[in-house]
């Protein structure tokens, strides 16, 4: 079971594949980051905002971990306002996974 709490009933379907991509990305910590702001932002994305947050998750995990992290400096095609909200976004890393059984 993924992280997810927002229903994709209510999104269209492109709204839809982003938000199960962000929670299957294959790094657990990119998981919560992308999952966790997908989930707050992706129904109120512009298709532009959109389309670049497509294109930064088509990035590496390794790669997307150190830049977001600061330990890599994130390189000048990632210098955008999308990447920052993305980077400055602090999950909640204590949030339960499963739920209760």
């Amino acid at each position: 079971m993924t992280g997810v709490t927002l229903t994709s009933a209510g999104l269209d379907p492109r709204r839809r594949r982003i938000l199960f991509r962000c929670w299957h990305r294959g790094i657990r910590e990119m998981d919560l980051v992308f999952g966790q702001f997908a989930e707050a932002e992706v129904a109120r994305l512009s298709e532009a905002e959109l389309d670049e947050f497509e294109t930064i998750m088509e990035e590496e995990d390794n790669d997307l971990v150190r830049w977001i992290m600061g330990t890599w400096p994130v390189p000048e095609r990632f210098q955008t306002p999308m990447f920052a909200r993305i980077a400055a976004y602090k999950p909640d890393f204590d949030k339960p996974l499963r739920t209760p059984e």
